[in-house]
């Protein structure tokens, strides 16, 4: 992916060989190429200092790892911070009302946390290796599931979705009842992503869409 001013290219390559071919390339016509360690340390001195917010931080981090707005299987991950959807007002010095940030959201919950022990330990395959979750926490489809109201996500959707939209308990409709399925099942564990953070039309359906 190649910046130019508040533009993006996304190249996609289809071999080692043609990637780095075209990184020469950039590099002889003057193109700069970020380190990760020397821009790491920049930026996290910069959030140390407080002169970006989290939410800048956030993507940068998100942009250094190679995730990007062009491409929905490598969409930018921002995580749940809050674990109290149900109060009308929130006490935000109560470490109560956020999520353990330590732990993945699979294993939020105690009784979840044994629950994915329990995949791990008696999983048996001799083709697959063990693992703790049947799904990760960004996919092209999670991406879907919250942009689904705004296009054009809508249409991804419905490709997606066979040309319509998927049923109607299964849509984005609620914080709450997201974060629940998310913190008690071991096939669902997606994390949140940068417009829940800056986009209100996607909680809204301005497009007057049939979600049932």
């Amino acid at each position: 992916e190649v910046f130019i001013g508040t533009a993006a290219v996304f190249f996609n390559m289809q071999t080692r060989r043609r990637r780095e071919m075209l990184r020469r390339a950039l590099r002889k016509v003057g193109v700069p190429e970020r380190s990760w360690r020397q821009a790491r340390a920049t930026l996290m001195e910069a959030w140390h200092r407080r002169e970006i917010s989290n939410f800048e931080y956030l993507m940068e981090l998100n942009t250094l790892s190679g995730r990007t707005y062009n491409d929905l299987n490598q969409y930018p991950v921002f995580p749940w911070v809050l674990s109290d959807y149900h109060s009308e007002t929130l006490n935000l010095a109560d470490p109560a009302v956020y999520r353990d940030l330590s732990r993945p959201m699979g294993a939020q919950v105690a009784s979840q946390r044994e629950v994915v022990r329990r995949t791990f330990d008696e999983f048996c395959d001799p083709d697959i290796p063990r693992f703790h979750y049947g799904s990760h926490f960004s996919t092209a489809g999670f991406v879907l599931y919250y942009l689904l109201r705004v296009e054009p996500f809508t249409a991804h959707h419905k490709v997606l979705q066979g040309g319509r939209f998927d049923h109607a308990d299964r849509l984005f409709h609620s914080l709450a009842s997201t974060f629940e399925g998310c913190t008690h099942s071991s096939s669902d564990v997606k994390e949140l992503i940068p417009e829940l953070f800056y986009l209100p039309d996607m909680l809204l359906n301005r497009n007057g869409l049939s979600l049932g």
